[in-house]
């Protein structure tokens, strides 16, 4: 017997639609195969949307139930839309000849057929596709017969969506999901049938053949309803079978043929993506690439004279475009892709931070979004105070059901530090005086978040409140990397040296604002309590059997003592007495440090040292640009210039000349390239950004707007280039060109073109 699915009793109607629970539709006509293993993959983005492909533009294997959990998909606001997308010919898969995700916002791929038993020799047939994300997904397929012969096959595509919310994808378990919809045509009585057994159908829908459109669905805990509407373009499939559209093709000798399909994507009847979708891909890509260009001809424009490294510059520009991404009426920079395509706190001011040279308006819009969100009420599940600056905001299923605290979440010690560090510095670049008043209400509510948290202890340390919260709380939050010298995890409230620093600058710089706004008690407040912190901070924090300052204070006080890359984001921040800055920045370049491609999250000597660990021995980018900025900042032009070297030549290496999230602590061995952690994200903001944190730091740029100047303070450019422009540059009101030469050691520089009454000073 073989039951209608009209005698299950749970419809669901919604805007004159009606759905059933589909918990036994098939996904498909053929198996998938599930890997445990990292595979290579292609990764485009768009705004709020990315898309996660194996080399062949395929995804298979990754739904939750088929108990899969790659990272493949197609994801919007935290859901993946998309977990199944997998192409066959006659069953089987192509053949990978190439594939480029290059654009960032598009993928193509060219294959072939193998062969298929006596009826088609292998290589006979090619299969162009190309993907372009913009609002949804768009896909375009040409199939060419390049035999001398007809050929007869057929071409399928087989699509599925769990509609898994991140954190599931990540490894979240959760107790109760929704439920998987099939959307049913409440006018007619023709409806797919299945075996009891809940096996494929032997038949299909009767009117499969005059549709040109398929419907995922899924209604979640919180009773929203999430489609994926997929429609099919040029050349509608022959038939389904369940979730997998079938194109039955014959083919002349050099004829062609062109597939294609839309996927757009709906919570409630409205589209997921802030993003208004084109029709065609065509018009998809045209968009994409007008704003693209938009966005290049808004930048600051920095060429040098080698043309490997312009493409490092030309991807780094590239990617900043993809990672920012629209919440509510605000942009800003993402963390990340995959994990992280959210807003977060330390990220993106860090990142913002990065790329005042490249556009100021980042910063902008980073600083009034977060503050947007800044802390109000004491709240321990989201771990939310007044006047604290969040982590994450996610807007996915597990945070709509409070089953995470992401609503967003506040467990982060540094990003309120940090969002007052990025305010002065915005100021100093642009003199935008609007944003500096509307802003400085946030700015003392941030104030007084730090002083009310330093009233304990007199450092600025975190705790977990929340139960689904970061154990760990500063840039490395991962749980196992707060280690002494033994090896041996700390306890308690922390108290990050870096974190330390972030407050002294907030406070020094942000007195000389309060001294501009003739708020002189709160300028002398602030630095007189700077002062207090630094006199300190180099007691209780320096390790003298080492000559080095600590990781931390535990929730005893006691110093935390192994040698990390943490205390190198204090030296530019002028809270060291310059002897200890001096002895920090030369134990950062031993050997147990500094692996040839950059300095270690923790030294080789540990017990905890793990070349592969995430914060126990890997390489950061961001992390070694802000060391770089450091050692540039104490005169220490030549270390500063090798460690620019070691990171250029390590992103050379890397795919699309691309800085990844991270990378292995492994030892740079002759001809050997860095070796890639596993799964780091690409492209990643503050990765990307250190590309232009060290340009900065080479031309040594210190703008001061609001006094009408600029400074540039003994630019070096490194052996490898000779010659750098920096065209379009925005200090203030000013647009200018310079340029910059190197000859032997010297490096000249020259104010090219200048719209604007700016004060150039270059010192040498």
């Amino acid at each position: 017997m073989t039951p209608d699915i009209l005698t299950h009793p749970e419809k669901i109607l919604l805007d004159g639609k009606t759905y059933l629970p589909a918990e036994q539709i098939p996904i498909s006509e053929w198996p998938c195969v599930v890997s445990e293993r990292p595979q290579p993959t292609l990764t485009v983005k768009d705004d709020d949307l990315f898309l996660v492909t194996d080399t062949m533009g395929n995804i298979s294997g990754c739904s939750l139930h088929d108990g899969g959990n790659l990272s493949m998909g197609l994801f919007c606001c935290d859901t993946r839309f998309l977990s199944r997308l997998e192409l066959q010919i006659d069953g089987r898969s192509p053949v990978l000849l190439s594939s480029t995700a290059e654009r960032g916002f598009s993928l193509s791929v060219l294959c072939t057929n193998p062969k298929i038993d006596d009826r088609m020799k292998a290589d006979t047939v090619g299969i162009r596709r190309e993907m372009v994300l913009n609002g949804a997904l768009f896909e375009e397929i040409e199939v060419a017969n390049y035999g001398t012969t007809p050929v007869t096959f057929e071409l399928s595509i087989s699509f599925d969506a769990d509609f898994a919310d991140l954190f599931e994808v990540r490894g979240y378990d959760r107790d109760k999901r929704g439920k998987l919809l099939r959307l049913v045509d409440s006018t007619s009585e023709d409806f797919i049938t299945f075996h009891s057994d809940g096996s494929s159908p032997m038949t299909t829908h009767p009117s499969s053949a005059k549709e040109d459109y398929l419907t995922l669905a899924y209604q979640g805990v919180d009773g929203l309803v999430m489609e994926s509407r997929i429609q099919f373009q040029y050349h509608k499939p022959d038939y389904f079978k369940g979730y997998t559209a079938v194109w039955h093709l014959e083919l002349a000798s050099h004829a062609t043929q062109k597939l294609g399909y839309r996927i757009n994507l709906f919570t409630n009847n409205a589209s997921s993506s802030s993003v208004s979708a084109a029709v065609t891909l065509g018009q998809a890509k045209a968009a994409e690439m007008m704003e693209e260009q938009h966005w290049i001809q808004q930048i600051t424009r920095i060429r040098a004279d080698t043309s490997i490294f312009n493409r490092v510059i030309e991807r780094a520009e590239q990617d900043m475009y993809l990672l920012r991404q629209s919440f509510g009426e605000n942009k800003t920079v993402s963390a990340g892709v995959p994990w992280f395509s959210a807003l977060f706190g330390r990220d993106s001011l860090i990142t913002a931070s990065q790329t005042l040279m490249l556009n100021p308006q980042i910063a902008q819009e980073t600083l009034r979004l977060l503050a947007a969100y800044q802390g109000k009420v004491e709240d321990d599940w989201r771990e939310e105070e007044p006047g604290k600056i969040l982590h994450e905001l996610r807007l996915g299923e597990m945070a709509r059901c409070q089953e995470i605290p992401h609503t967003p979440y506040y467990g982060t010690v540094d990003a309120t530090p940090l969002w007052l560090m990025l305010y002065a510095e915005y100021y100093a670049w642009t003199h935008d005086q609007d944003t500096l008043e509307q802003l400085w209400p946030n700015a003392l509510a941030a104030m007084d978040w730090i002083d009310r948290n330093l009233q304990a202890t007199g450092y600025l340390s975190y705790y977990r409140k929340s139960k689904r919260g970061l154990t760990n709380q500063g840039w490395k939050d991962s749980g196992d990397c707060i280690v002494d010298c033994k090896g041996e995890l700390a306890n308690g409230a922390i108290a990050l040296c870096e974190v330390q620093a972030y407050v002294y600058a907030a406070k020094t710089r942000l007195a000389d604002i309060a001294r501009m706004k003739k708020r002189i008690d709160l300028a002398e407040r602030w630095q007189e309590a700077a002062r207090r912190l630094k006199e300190r901070f180099n007691r209780d924090f320096w390790l003298e059997d080492q000559d080095f300052c600590a990781l931390a204070l535990d929730g005893d006080g006691k110093q935390v003592d192994s040698i990390t890359s943490n205390p190198g984001h204090c030296l530019h921040l002028g809270i060291f007495t310059p002897e200890k800055a001096y002895s920090v920045a030369e134990r950062l370049r031993a050997p147990d440090m500094f692996n040839g491609w950059g300095i270690r999250t923790l030294s080789s000597l540990s017990p905890a040292y793990n070349p592969m660990g995430y914060h126990i021995g890997s390489v950061w980018p961001h992390d070694n640009a802000l060391i770089a900025i450091g050692l540039r900042s104490l005169g220490l032009t030549d270390q500063a210039l090798e460690l620019f070297q070691a990171l250029c030549d390590m992103t050379i290496q890397q795919p699309y000349q691309r800085p990844p999230e991270l990378f292995c602590g492994y030892e740079r061995n002759g001809d050997h390239t860095p070796v890639q952690y596993p799964v780091a994200c690409t492209p990643q903001a503050w990765a990307t950004g250190s590309i232009f944190q060290l340009l900065q730091m080479i031309v040594n740029l210190v703008p001061d707007a609001p006094n009408n100047c600029l400074r540039i303070i003994d630019p070096a450019l490194p052996e490898s280039i000779n010659r750098l422009s920096l065209h379009n540059l925005q200090v203030g009101t000013t647009i200018l060109d310079l340029e910059f030469e190197r000859s032997g050691s010297t490096t000249a520089c020259r104010v090219a073109r200048k719209r604007g009454n700016l004060r150039v000073v270059i010192e040498a």
